[in-house]
């Protein structure tokens, strides 16, 4: 299975699964009195729009470079995790505003049984995350990786939203408002983790070099081709589930520009065996003067 499948396949995974949860917990909020668990069904519904917009970006990164896009479309990643954050930042604000505004309202206390599905809740979604995260390691996705902070943050809302229930049934009259309170610091975890999945996305649409350990890999296996001496400069810019290199490789000055041409061939289709997920290879032949 090649990565892009694996990333779509993991995808209809979070779909699925947000939309299960999104219904449990508005269901049980409603009946339960719980406004933390009515806050976490929100959260798990903009989840449930956010994974979609990822499925449909791998489906748009799929495509093959063209004469308009030499370098493919895997751009379309970043672009995808930062729409991705929009809907974390606005599920943050809807459940900061509720939450304040359930707070100055007086409610009922939340039924007990809404705990067991918390906690049932609270064990799939970091399960889900676990899966997710492992996944956008092997992918090298970062829009999955954004999809797992979404079951991350989801599992978090859950905690509060449990602690803040749990304070409102033990302490019973004028703690009604506990899991308000604990819904609302939720949203500041959210926000929280919006930078934390924004960031390595902006890195990527700048270009950023942040890629250190591909390239260290990147020189040690070009060194595995007959007469490369060594790599001067080596840039590394990342589209979607690919990482496009642009490499100096050193070879023997005194040979002819024929064999440095099939040099550069023979590193290209190296690099291209030993690390799979590269994509475009740039080679520049440089003369060893030593």
């Amino acid at each position: 299975m090649s990565i892009e499948q694996t990333a779509i396949k993991t995808t209809y995974f979070s779909i699925v699964g947000n939309i299960l949860l999104a219904l449990i917990k508005g269901l049980a909020g409603f009946f339960g009195n719980s406004y933390a668990l009515i806050a976490d069904a929100i959260e798990s519904t903009t989840d449930i729009f956010s994974s979609i917009l990822v499925l449909l970006g791998f489906k748009y990164a799929e495509r093959p470079a063209d004469e308009n896009h030499p370098y493919g479309h895997g751009k379309i990643e970043p672009i995808i995790t930062f729409l991705i954050v929009a809907f974390l930042v606005i599920s943050a604000t809807v459940i900061a505003y509720e939450s304040i505004d359930n707070i100055q309202t007086p409610h009922k206390t939340p039924k007990s049984w809404t705990l067991i599905v918390l906690g049932v809740i609270i064990l799939w979604k970091e399960i889900s995350y676990r899966i997710v995260i492992k996944k956008s390691k092997e992918t090298n996705s970062t829009s999955l990786k954004a999809d797992a902070w979404h079951h991350r943050s989801d599992a978090i809302t859950s905690i509060m939203a449990f602690i803040g229930i749990s304070i409102a049934l033990i302490f019973g009259k004028g703690y009604e408002t506990a899991d308000d309170w604990a819904a609302l610091i939720a949203s500041g975890f959210i926000l929280y983790n919006s930078y934390l999945i924004l960031r390595p996305a902006l890195g990527e649409i700048m270009d950023e070099q942040r890629y250190d350990e591909l390239l260290e890999e990147i020189r040690k296996k070009s060194l595995e081709v007959p007469r490369v001496t060594g790599t001067e400069k080596c840039f590394i810019r990342k589209a979607g589930m690919k990482f496009h290199i642009d490499l100096h490789a050193m070879v023997d000055g005194t040979i002819s520009v024929t064999k440095g041409h099939d040099i550069a061939h023979l590193l290209k289709d190296h690099l291209h065996h030993e690390i799979p997920n590269l994509g475009h290879i740039l080679i520049h032949i440089e003369p060893d003067d030593l």
